[in-house]
């Protein structure tokens, strides 16, 4: 008889408090299906905006990777995994339907906020001139393997680049380091943390000079789209959750030995050009920052056109 009494007063509590929040408003849930179709809406319309060629940096990406694999015939396999990027058949916009998918389901989510936190930062990345300047990165990894033949956009030169941020050279492809889209950081058995390339991308390894481990890179680490304008949309909160595990470890590990270490994150590096508004107004990428996974501009709505093609030539030069 107590036990049922319980379970009445449980549910009763339980009501109470659903009546109290619809008393009081909350609107959370509303904005999150809200932003959940709107979000569908700009995915379905970026979509159609990389089929008919209409994102400058995307149209490059093919470009690029059809010019550097005339020259390099060993990197076409690479390339062409690249040149993906370019289409909804890429890794970075699959990305997006995944997130968007896990954001509809509210048991992802420690509560109400974060999952409308995440939705929000969702809407955001798939905004087209965002998306676009996501795609300097590959961009400018085929211009680096180009050995200055192609030309980097939206960034100042490598060696202009390295020389600003005081940054170690760690070859080619090293503007995806970091970013869950291409990779992860895997653990060895001495506790030491180092990128582990996806599937075709491990064509990469044979272009670096030894394996690259987390703790040297994230003091020596150069600018890339991805780590200092891009991480806080294009991370989902699992992603950040697991980058988040790996600076927790290695931290202790410094610690450990009396020493300190800081987050790969925690200082943005120079080298960004040209970005769209959106861009750079993108709030910091750092290890706090997504506690609560909060947007800071999520009341921007609308598109940008970032529908204007490249008429510059795909060869070096201004």
């Amino acid at each position: 008889m107590a036990g049922m009494l319980r379970r009445v007063i449980i549910m009763c509590t339980l009501v109470l408090g659903t009546l109290f929040l619809a008393g009081c408003g909350d609107e959370r849930p509303d904005k999150i299906a809200q932003y959940q179709q709107l979000t569908k809406s700009r995915i379905d319309s970026l979509a159609v905006m990389l089929n008919n060629g209409q994102l400058r940096n995307a149209e490059l990406l093919k470009q690029y990777s059809q010019v550097l694999g005339e020259s390099r015939t060993e990197l076409t396999p690479l390339l062409n995994q690249l040149s993906k990027d370019a289409t909804p058949e890429g890794t970075m916009f699959l990305s997006l339907e995944q997130r968007l998918k896990d954001a509809s389901v509210a048991s992802n989510f420690v509560d109400l906020d974060q999952q409308l936190a995440e939705i929000e930062n969702l809407y955001q990345a798939t905004d087209p001139s965002l998306f676009n300047d996501m795609l300097s990165d590959p961009v400018n990894v085929i211009a680096d393997m180009s050995n200055g033949s192609l030309a980097r956009i939206n960034a100042i030169s490598r060696e202009a680049e390295l020389l600003a941020n005081g940054a170690q050279d760690f070859g080619s492809g090293s503007q995806l380091v970091g970013n869950p889209s291409y990779g992860s950081w895997q653990t060895n058995s001495s506790g030491m943390s180092f990128w582990a390339w996806y599937g075709m991308y491990s064509m990469f390894s044979n272009l670096f000079r030894s394996p690259i481990y987390y703790d040297n890179w994230s003091s020596r680490r150069g600018y890339s789209y991805y780590g200092d304008k891009g991480r806080y949309r294009y991370t989902s909160p699992k992603q950040h959750r697991s980058q988040e595990k790996v600076y927790q470890n290695t931290k202790k590990r410094f610690s450990r030995q009396g020493k300190t270490f800081n987050s790969p994150y925690a200082k943005t590096r120079t080298g960004a050009t040209s970005l769209s508004r959106a861009s750079q107004s993108a709030p910091k990428s750092s290890t706090n920052a997504r506690s609560k996974f909060r947007s800071n501009y999520a009341k921007s709505s609308g598109f940008r056109n970032s529908s204007s093609r490249t008429s510059r030539s795909v060869s070096r030069g201004k």
